[in-house]
């Protein structure tokens, strides 16, 4: 019966992993009554992540992965009417907040090594743009999918030479680097996520990688209602409420001690998938292009040839969710959202045969060798 239940049990695409010590840090917030945004475990988590980022960053916790695009979208100074360029291939939050603003979003398609913003493309954008508009777009925002950071070497010499600043979307590449240096801290913001199925969580959340204390400062002044300094409530610009709370923040720090454990299993996991689907015919496990990137493996992916495998990567989803194992298609580009419809779109057809063809594999750090196993076997079939 023992065994029974352990083949059945539902293997799940990418929980979260406490680790042991959040509810210390939790418990501290509710005896000191730091129960609220803002307190020592939001100072604390903020310190632990400049530190694991490194490049002399400051951080900002916020409430959400999605609040720091928004709020990285305001410190550049993105308006109604501008134009921002964004990575395609991606989670519609990548592009969500650039409408908030008023702004338009541009899209940009991928490239086959890293499957992320392709850098030809997006100069072809940058020109194309210019000759449309006679304005340059705002900002740029590139994103590490599945955790594979981007060609940013190329993206920022670009990003240079027209003087557009960089927003990285790191929000799925927390800890992954590109030669040697941490995903979120190329361009002149990055984003981190903290949602419940990323390497770590708070429950929720996420985070602003700012390169000064000044822009630090000046988005901790916007999310938290844009307060200006008087005696009284006075507001001389538009703010929101985007802090993190203390205990949410708790949760976050005790994360941050199991954090560099979760990125060596995620990683465990992709290479136990690479040797076990090795002989699959019409399979591809997603890799690191060179020795330059090296991903977090948030997600182990696969891409699958219909023609080679005699199948499509749907009847694969469907075969392992009735083994009771979840799996997921690729993200669906944004050019291909009927939200974006309207949207200037620079496409090459990458993203799209990615999202026909690709598959998110099971990759929680929580996941045994022996469920990745049983996956495997149903994929195999």
């Amino acid at each position: 019966m023992i065994i029974n239940n352990l083949m059945n049990k539902r293997i799940w695409l990418s929980l979260a992993h406490m680790g042991g010590r959040e509810q210390d840090f939790v418990k501290e917030a509710f005896d000191t009554n730091w129960v609220v945004p803002l307190g020592p475990n939001v100072n604390g988590f903020e310190e632990d992540l400049a530190k694991f980022v490194g490049q002399n960053r400051h951080v900002v916790a916020l409430s959400a992965g999605t609040a720091a695009l928004h709020l990285g979208l305001v410190l550049l100074g993105v308006k109604t009417g501008d134009e921002v360029i964004c990575q395609s291939f991606t989670f519609a939050a990548s592009a969500n907040p650039i409408t908030y603003l008023g702004a338009t979003p541009v899209f940009v398609d991928s490239e086959v090594d890293t499957w992320n913003m392709c850098p030809e493309l997006l100069e072809e954008a940058i020109k194309d743009r210019y000759v449309k508009t006679g304005r340059y777009p705002k900002v740029i925002i590139p994103v590490h999918l599945y955790g594979m950071p981007a060609k940013m070497d190329q993206i920022m010499q670009i990003a240079s030479r027209y003087g557009i600043p960089v927003l990285e979307d790191a929000a799925e590449a927390l800890g992954s680097e590109l030669n040697g240096q941490k995903c979120g801290t190329f361009g002149e913001l990055g984003v981190l996520s903290f949602n419940g199925n990323k390497m770590i969580t708070t429950s929720g959340g996420g985070a602003l990688v700012c390169h000064t204390a000044e822009e630090a400062q000046t988005a901790m002044f916007y999310a938290t209602q844009a307060r200006d300094n008087a005696p009284h409530y006075q507001h001389s610009k538009i703010g929101y409420n985007y802090r993190m709370s203390n205990i949410c923040a708790g949760i976050g720090r005790g994360q941050m001690l199991v954090l560099e454990d979760h990125i060596a299993r995620r990683r465990a996991i992709h290479t136990l998938y690479t040797e076990l689907l090795s002989d699959a015919k019409g399979i591809t496990v997603m890799q690191n292009p060179s020795a330059d990137f090296n991903s977090n493996f948030w997600l182990t992916c696969i891409v699958v040839n219909p023609k080679e495998a005699g199948e499509t990567r749907e009847d694969i989803r469907l075969r392992l969710d009735a083994a009771n194992i979840e799996s997921r298609p690729l993200w669906k580009p944004m050019h291909l959202q009927p939200v974006f419809a309207d949207a200037p779109a620079y496409t090459n057809g990458v993203s799209e045969a990615m999202f026909n063809d690709g598959l998110c594999l099971p990759s929680g750090s929580s996941l045994t060798d022996e469920d990745i196993k049983r996956a495997v076997r149903i994929i195999s079939q």
